[in-house]
Formats: structure tokens, C-alpha cells, sequence
């Protein structure tokens, strides 16, 4: 059974989350939250598994909650949800360790898809979001985040990566799932998998939506590429 918890101060819009994700028989709901410290407060309490986090909430926002969440150190996963597709605030709620960004309007079934999928260690994007989301904010980035291209000096997150492990992890930044990566690199898909998992390893990624960020902010991909919208999965 995967316990969730709602974060979200509408409370016609708590009901209805719960209505939904209590029809399943794997997914429960375990508390509900108006604003980003009850939020907090519940997660340590309850312990849930994943938090569903609105991003504009009353007082403390679901950002600095979910960033707060996540450096505990507990198992709970965060889950955004916002109504906005292009939200100022999602890559901001990435970057602060939530596994996942879905729009409030998504189809029941991609909002239990990405719960289960969360809460199961993996990371979800809305699919039409992931390569457009990271264009549109990654001009955010500060200077200190990238590496001195003029030096040539690299990132010390990727140093200790392999040529190929560099080069996969560049493709995951363009929104290449596995299976795209194996078929183009001619490589088995259980090969391209061990090396993702060493990836997350070697840079401290919490999952691969962090290592995508992470691939943005060392401008090991460049705005310049274009590459198939996809969810990450």
C-alpha cells in the first residue's frame, strides 16, 4: 500500500485528490495539509510516501516545504503539482529535490501513473514539459553553476564519470528515455540502465530528473539541442 499525503489549500481541491486516490485499492491517504509547514510537520509525523505538494500556498510555499522534506533525509517523496504547465515555480520544486512535476489538469490516470511511479524510486515529468520546462528556466542558472568554459575547467560533480558515462548522461539531459539511448547508441537497454544507475551514484543525483538538472546547470547540454519530449522515466 502507498500512503500519500495531499498538501494543497484548496480544500474542494484536497477532496477531490483524495476521492480519486482512495478508488484505488494500492494508494491511501493518510493526511491532509493547507500549507507548506503543516506539511512539513505531517511528513515527519506521518512518514508517508509520497507528498502530493502544491507549489502557491499560503505563509511557507510547497517549494522551500519540499526542500526542507527532501534534506531530512526520510524516505517521503515529493510529487509537484501546479496548475500552471510552465510555473515559474517548477523548476525551482525540481531543483529543491521534489521527484516529480505533473499539471493539475493531467488525466486521472497520469496522476496515478506518476504516484505510483514516484513512490516507487523512479522520477516523472509531465511529458510535454521536461525539455521545454528546463529551456525555459535554465537562464536562471547562476554563473557559479557552470563550469569556466574559457578554462576549460570541468564540473567537479562530473569528474568522476567515464567518457560514455558523460555521454549518456548528455543524452539524458536532451530527454532521451533508456530505450532511445540503447536503440541509438547501440547498446543493450540493461547496459544503459547500469550506467544511469552509476551516473546517479557518482554525482549524488537523487534521481534522474536531478540528473538532467544537473547536466543543464554544467551546460553539458547546450539550449541548442532539440531532442524528442518525453517523460523521464
Amino acid at each position: 500500500m502507498t500512503t500519500v499525503l495531499i498538501a494543497d489549500d484548496q480544500s474542494l481541491q484536497r477532496f477531490g485528490f483524495r476521492m480519486l486516490l482512495e478508488s484505488q485499492d494500492d494508494l491511501t491517504v493518510v493526511g491532509e495539509a493547507a500549507d507548506g509547514a503543516e506539511a512539513i510537520r505531517l511528513t515527519a509525523e506521518l512518514r508517508p510516501d509520497v507528498v502530493l505538494m502544491d507549489v502557491r500556498m499560503p505563509g511557507l510555499d510547497g517549494i522551500e516545504a519540499t526542500r526542507r522534506i527532501v534534506a531530512s533525509g526520510g524516505r517521503t517523496r515529493v510529487l509537484i503539482l501546479t496548475t500552471f504547465d510552465l510555473d515559474e515555480y517548477a523548476y525551482s520544486g525540481l531543483r529543491a529535490g521534489a521527484s516529480g512535476f505533473l499539471v493539475k489538469d493531467a488525466q486521472p490516470e497520469e496522476l496515478l501513473s506518476g504516484i505510483r511511479a514516484v513512490a516507487s524510486g523512479d522520477a516523472v515529468v509531465a511529458p510535454s514539459l521536461t525539455r521545454r520546462l528546463l529551456d525555459a528556466y535554465v537562464h536562471h542558472l547562476p554563473a557559479a553553476a557552470t563550469p569556466n568554459a574559457a578554462s576549460g575547467t570541468a564540473d567537479p560533480r562530473l569528474s568522476a564519470l567515464t567518457e560514455r558515462e558523460t555521454e549518456i548522461l548528455r543524452v539524458m539531459g536532451q530527454g532521451w528515455t533508456n530505450t532511445e539511448i540503447a536503440k541509438r547508441l547501440h547498446l543493450a537497454e540493461s547496459t544503459v540502465k547500469t550506467h544511469v544507475g552509476r551516473i546517479l551514484a557518482k554525482t549524488g543525483s537523487r534521481d534522474r530528473v536531478q540528473a538532467v538538472i544537473l547536466a543543464y546547470e554544467t551546460k553539458l547540454v547546450g539550449q541548442e539541442k532539440r531532442a524528442p519530449e518525453t517523460r523521464v522515466p
